[in-house]
């Protein structure tokens, strides 16, 4: 049998164009993302959604959050983290991987060998700090998640390093809205944010929120991703709270992805204050400023010395260490996907569109085989597909797999059941 002929592939301009078609049959839906639409294969980026979505892309900067021994330090560690966590949608096009399917997983690791530069300008951290290093060893960071809901789609995910001490853990979920001109990305109810612990600093807990997005230039042809938002980021512990705020691009000129933002002292039982202008002058404990793209820095209160915080704009995300492909599982994201990427990558789009439609279908006639006999799903390596907090748990399946990770074994039987 000949092999399936490379065939031309559309350039930007007529992709948009088939998305916006697309998009069209979408004007008024309340959520298309939990819609669950299926695109041709030519229209996405080959790499699986579990893959895609990690928070990682400086793991350098995860792996100093508790450094300091200063209250104010360890919210600027934090902080740091989140403004490198995204650097793919900063660093790279918008685009559209795949639907990720029930009972799908990935998992990784980083070993961070650099430490980061920047921490040195952190209130509480000795010179010598912040080397990312323990013993001349690699500090590793590992990352396991896997999708437990379909209906709504929703993936948890835990990060860990336990070098450290510190791990994070949430659920993705994302809420979407075509207006006609742009599409706009909010978290989903599940979706409460990144839940950020250090072990070693009595186990402080910071909750950080997403904002709304929104993806834009659909109609221009030049897609990009802008945010005119608050997001917020809390610690009960320590009382300490932040809040960012992304201001709107105007409609002339080019972009700056302006931000600024407040670090206060905060009562979190009878907290109310979202918005910056409300934050009293005697809570300010630091002020936020610069690009989100670029350059950001910090003033303590009480001075007129701002510090850099973070510099994103030499930044690139970092690669990751996966299992070997004869140690992935066939419901691994990398091992599921992997004919339709190959298809994609080798300009087959005809076939690559059948492959996912095949994998589309299965998943459907499996959840009607469970619905017949009444089978309620259950995840592998989280206690359940949802949690009413939005902190999932890892199972002793879960916990073995994230050890694993650490210890580079990544040895696993199968799943006795899949979801597609």
């Amino acid at each position: 049998m000949s092999s399936p002929v490379a065939e031309k592939a559309p350039d930007d301009s007529s992709k948009l164009k088939t998305f916006l078609s697309i998009l069209r049959k979408f004007v008024g839906v309340t959520d298309i993302a939990s819609v669950r639409f299926s695109l041709p294969a030519q229209l996405l980026e080959p790499r699986p959604n579990l893959e895609y979505w990690n928070y990682l892309d400086r793991p350098e900067t995860f792996a100093s959050i508790g450094t300091s021994d200063d209250e104010l330090g360890r919210m600027l560690e934090v902080l740091k983290f989140w403004f490198t966590k995204d650097l793919k949608y900063i660093k790279g096009k918008p685009c559209k991987p795949y639907n990720s399917t029930l009972g799908e997983f990935f998992r990784c690791s980083w070993d961070v060998t650099e430490g980061d530069a920047s921490e040195a300008n952190v209130p509480g951290v000795k010179v010598n700090g912040a080397a990312a290093t323990d013993g001349g060893e690699p500090v590793k960071v590992c990352y396991l998640t896997e999708q437990t809901s379909h209906h709504p789609p929703v993936s948890a995910f835990y990060i860990d390093c336990p070098q450290r001490g510190v791990s994070a853990r949430g659920f993705d979920q994302i809420s979407a809205k075509f207006t006609g001109t742009n599409i706009r990305v909010s978290p989903g109810e599940h979706n409460l944010g990144i839940f950020v612990n250090i072990e070693k600093r009595d186990n402080e807990e910071y909750q950080l929120t997403h904002p709304h997005a929104y993806l834009g230039g659909l109609l221009r042809g030049a897609l990009a991703i802008t945010v005119s938002d608050a997001a917020y980021i809390t610690c009960r512990k320590t009382r300490m709270k932040a809040i960012l705020q992304y201001l709107e691009e105007g409609w002339i000129g080019r972009s700056q992805h302006r931000l600024e933002g407040v670090i206060f002292r905060f009562n979190p039982d009878k907290d109310t204050t979202t918005r910056i202008k409300d934050v009293a002058e005697k809570d300010v404990v630091a002020r936020i400023s610069g690009s989100w793209h670029g350059k950001i820095t910090y003033t303590v209160a009480g001075s007129k010395e701002s510090q850099v915080l973070i510099d994103v704009e030499p930044l690139f995300p970092a690669s990751k260490n996966v299992p070997p492909d004869e140690q992935q599982l066939s419901n691994e994201s990398l091992k599921f996907w992997g004919d339709v990427t190959n298809a994609i990558t080798s300009k087959q789009f005809t076939q690559a569109t059948k492959l996912k439609q095949d994998i589309e279908e299965r998943q459907r006639q499996r959840a009607a085989e469970r619905k017949a006999s009444n089978e309620e799903w259950k995840p592998r390596f989280f206690t359940g597909a949802l949690t009413p907090l939005g902190k999932p748990e890892l199972t002793e399946e879960g916990q073995k797999v994230l050890q694993g990770i650490r210890d580079g074994d990544y040895s696993l039987e199968e799943s006795t059941v899949k979801g597609a």
